[in-house]
C-alpha cells in the first residue's frame, strides 16, 4: 500500500529509490543490522537498492514498509510488516544516532493504529533476539505479550540467535486505546 502516516514528530511514508544511501548508511552498523534477522553484514548500497526494488506500491497491509522521515534529517528508520506463518509481524530499526529519543515507539503506535484500522488481523507478531533490550522495553511498553522463547537466524552474525517471541492482539491494542 502507498500510504502516508504523520505523527506529532515526523512522518511515516513509503521508501523511495533516493532513501537507499541512508538506509545503507544505517544498516552498515553491527550495532542496528545485529539486532535484525533478515539483513546481512556488511550491508551495502546494492543491498539497500534490491531491497528497494522489492518495495511496490500494492503490497498488502501486511507487507507494507514505512521510512521513518524526521523534518530536515530525512530517513532515520523504518517500520514495517511482512507477512509470517500466523500473520503479520512488525520489524523496525533505527539509525543510531537516532537511538533514546522515544522515536521508535512512535511509529510503532502509528504503524499498528494504522494496520489494525485497514485490516481484520487478530494479532501482530513479533520479538527481539534476547540481548535487545532496547527493543523489547518498546513492545512491553506498547503492550506486547511474550509467548515464549525461540532460535532465529541472525544474517547479520551469521548465528542462530535466542529470540523473544512477542504478539499484540486487536483486543489489548484497542483496549490500550481507550
Amino acid at each position: 500500500m502507498n500510504v502516508t502516516l504523520r505523527t506529532p514528530r515526523f512522518m511515516l511514508r513509503p521508501a523511495q529509490v533516493g532513501d537507499a544511501e541512508p538506509i545503507a548508511r544505517y544498516l552498515n552498523n553491527i550495532a542496528v543490522s545485529g539486532n535484525l534477522a533478515r539483513v546481512p553484514f556488511p550491508y551495502h548500497l546494492s543491498d539497500a537498492k534490491a531491497w528497494l526494488k522489492t518495495r511496490l506500491p500494492n503490497l498488502p497491509a501486511e507487507a507494507t514498509n514505512f521510512a521513518i522521515d524526521l523534518p530536515g534529517e530525512g530517513l532515520v528508520g523504518q517500520v514495517g510488516f511482512h507477512r509470517g506463518p500466523a500473520g503479520p509481524i512488525i520489524g523496525y530499526w533505527l539509525g543510531q544516532p537516532y537511538w533514546g529519543r522515544g522515536i521508535m515507539t512512535e511509529a510503532v503506535i502509528a504503524s499498528l493504529d494504522w494496520l489494525f484500522s485497514v485490516s481484520d488481523e487478530p494479532a501482530v507478531y513479533s520479538g527481539v533476539f534476547h540481548f535487545n533490550a532496547a527493543s523489547l522495553a518498546i513492545q512491553t511498553k506498547l503492550g506486547f505479550t511474550q509467548t515464549g522463547r525461540s532460535t532465529l537466524l541472525c544474517l547479520a552474525r551469521g548465528a542462530e540467535v535466542e529470540h523473544i517471541d512477542t504478539i499484540m492482539t486487536r483486543s489489548v491494542w484497542k483496549a490500550r486505546n481507550k
